[in-house]
């Protein structure tokens, strides 16, 4: 678990990227230089580690691209105790960056062999989120909302309805939707039956799946 100056400089030169790229939320742009995005990857990517590309994970799923991460992080707007819901934690990096941004992270996984790497990971990083759980995203974790914020980390054809019932009124809700290339969706949560949406461009994910574990 070998996290070097070298690594620390290539993070330095994300995070530059990052902001020539447009992301501003000073909370974000920390979190990545902290994280040891290296030691979420198969040791055979380290050296890709820092550059701004998604790569496979095992169990058909990727850790997404550092821009991605961070620009939903930002969509979030992330005050510090907030309750974050997280579908999908795949390797735990965008869980460990809402976490180092201070937000109390409920995260939910439907890949068993991906949740036990990641929940043995996260606490040997000092990462602890609020909640991990094996489950259906679709279906969220009502038992621990509402919520300030969710996060959907998998391309979705449609907004899974339990999620926004999980979400505070002003909550943020931030999804890529559509099959084969998805449009970053944030719904802001107006009053109980009003949601405000907004599109933010195309971005590609791996597809988020109902049922299957």
């Amino acid at each position: 678990m070998k996290d070097t100056a070298k690594h620390q400089g290539l993070r330095n030169q994300l995070v530059s990227t990052l902001q020539q790229k447009g992301i501003t939320d000073l909370k974000v742009l920390d979190a990545i230089k902290k994280i040891p995005r290296h030691l979420f990857l198969n040791s055979s990517f380290e050296d890709y580690a820092y550059q701004d590309k998604a790569f496979p994970i095992g169990a058909g799923q990727t850790i997404s691209q550092p821009y991605t991460v961070a620009f939903q992080s930002q969509l979030l707007e992330i005050k510090k105790d907030h309750k974050i819901l997280e579908i999908g934690t795949g390797s735990g990096y965008q869980t460990a960056v809402l976490c180092m941004m201070g937000a109390k992270v409920y995260s939910i996984e439907r890949q068993n062999e991906l949740f036990k790497q990641t929940s043995a990971l996260l606490p040997k990083l000092g990462i602890r989120p609020k909640h991990l759980t094996f489950g259906d995203g679709y279906k969220g974790l009502p038992t621990y909302g509402p919520f300030d914020g969710i996060i959907v980390t998998a391309g979705a054809p449609i907004i899974p309805k339990p999620l926004m019932a999980q979400l505070k009124i002003g909550g943020r809700l931030v999804i890529p939707l559509g099959e084969d290339v998805q449009v970053m969706t944030l719904l802001i949560r107006k009053n109980e039956t009003q949601f405000e949406k907004h599109e933010l461009g195309e971005f590609r994910f791996v597809p988020l799946l109902e049922d299957k574990n």
